[in-house]
């Protein structure tokens, strides 16, 4: 039976006053940590692990969620990790990170810069980097899972604090909850999570009430052709010519049959097709990514391009034989939505916390996030994500006056202000669960 939620209609005054009393505990706690961690996140920085591989990483913080005294078990879902310490009656509270890194060579330049190579599941050997800062989310899990525990006597339920594989995939919080996350652990009356954000000056909150982050579906289209000599094209049926009529009128999902404030995208990132100058393939391939939030927006924007690539087959003429393939990839990221009530509510209590000008509302992006799998496999949880700037606040001022750009998440030059980002996270992460399980 779950228990009633908590009760939000608090007067003000005495709130503020209970929450200044709470963050004074919080900052001393992080700040007494914050050596060990970020000699834990340099550690975790220099030594990524690949999607579906994060073997050592987890091994690694299971131990120290052990330590702590959390009932731990590893191996969910691949080498997810899931530690439940239970303190009483009350909600049911889970804390997710993610662990991957991503297959990129890094060149920021610090001195515990990854030199980790390792080989992907598609056969690529590359350098490996925690280029998305997913190493700072998993110091603040720590850091969280330490202050938590340190304060049991302040709270009173469940704490479930998860580590997540293979969010670059898109694929690891699908795989923990196929592997029983809420069956065989207590269901989440509330989810949190932060993202680390390189739009933001270190140490800012952004948050998103509603949708927050989009639909990412990755999308092959195969467009079959009948090749022959460059010379002689009215032999052949050219698929190069079929696959560019294919790109332009894929514009036309977006701008002519989506409401203008529907927000959609339909990208072709790759085309490719043919070997030589004078020979006319017999195939061209088209790769996609495809954006959009709602669940119906999304299935207008695939429907229309298996439309209009047969559409256009047909157009050119192919023969029944010959119509393209479109082939929808399975690791496909759900919208993240997060509840706008406990937002808003999350958003006051850490502006409380921060003051005004550290926590701002944010337009939603069209990034994919697949935490947004925890709410959408029961929609009775109240959920929420939100952003930690980590740009240093020089080069922010300095970029924002020269109007030059900035390294972006997943880029070989990212290096967050990581300092800022766990301190930041990890007292926004327990300020919330503190007053989600506080004593009735």
């Amino acid at each position: 039976m779950k228990l009633p939620r908590i009760c939000f209609a608090i007067a003000a005054l005495p709130l503020a006053l209970s929450m200044q009393a709470k963050a004074d505990s919080v900052s001393d706690k992080v700040s007494a940590d914050l050596p060990k961690l970020m000699a834990l996140y340099k550690d975790l920085h220099a030594h990524p692990e690949l999607s579906g591989f994060e073997v050592n990483t987890a091994a690694k913080l299971a131990k120290r969620a052990k330590a702590l005294g959390f009932d731990v078990t590893e191996k969910v879902g691949g080498t997810g990790v899931v530690a439940v310490l239970k303190n009483g009656p009350g909600p049911v509270v889970m804390i997710r990170a993610d662990m991957d890194g991503l297959p990129v060579i890094e060149q920021t330049g610090l001195p515990f810069a990854s030199k980790e190579r390792a080989t992907t599941e598609d056969g690529i050997e590359s350098g490996v980097m925690h280029a998305c800062g997913h190493d700072t989310h998993m110091t603040s899990w720590v850091g969280t899972a330490q202050a938590l525990t340190s304060m049991k006597d302040e709270w009173s339920g469940t704490l479930v604090m998860i580590l997540q594989p293979a969010e670059e995939r898109g694929k690891g919080a699908r795989d923990m909850l196929a592997d029983g996350l809420y069956e065989r652990f207590p269901k989440p009356d509330y989810a949190l999570a932060f993202h680390d954000s390189a739009g933001l000056p270190a140490g800012t909150i952004g948050y998103t009430p509603e949708f927050a982050l989009a639909n990412v579906d990755s999308v092959d289209v195969i467009v079959k052709g009948a090749g022959g000599h460059g010379a002689y094209p009215h032999t052949t049926k050219d698929p190069i010519v079929l696959a560019s009529r294919i790109v332009t009128s894929l514009q036309t999902l977006v701008s002519r049959e989506l409401d203008p404030q529907d927000a959609a995208v339909v990208t072709v990132g790759s085309f490719h097709a043919g070997a030589k100058h004078n020979i006319i393939s017999d195939q061209a391939t088209l790769l996609l990514t495809v954006r959009s939030y709602s669940d119906e927006t999304r299935q207008t924007l695939l429907d229309g391009i298996a439309r209009i690539a047969k559409g256009e087959a047909i157009a050119a003429g192919m023969p029944e034989a010959l119509m393209p393939e479109v082939n929808i990839k399975d690791e496909y990221t759900p919208a993240t939505y997060n509840t706008p009530e406990f937002t808003h509510k999350m958003a006051e209590l850490f502006t409380q916390r921060f003051g005004e000008k550290r926590v701002i509302e944010t337009p939603a992006v069209m990034g994919g996030e697949d935490f947004s799998r925890f709410y959408r496999a029961d929609k009775q949880i109240e959920s929420l994500i939100f952003w930690v700037g980590g740009v240093n606040q020089e080069d922010w001022d300095t970029a924002k006056e020269e109007g030059t750009s900035l390294p972006s998440l997943h880029s070989p030059y990212w290096a967050p202000k990581a300092d800022a980002v766990i301190t930041t996270a990890t007292e926004a992460l327990t300020t919330a669960a503190l007053h989600i399980l506080q004593k009735q």
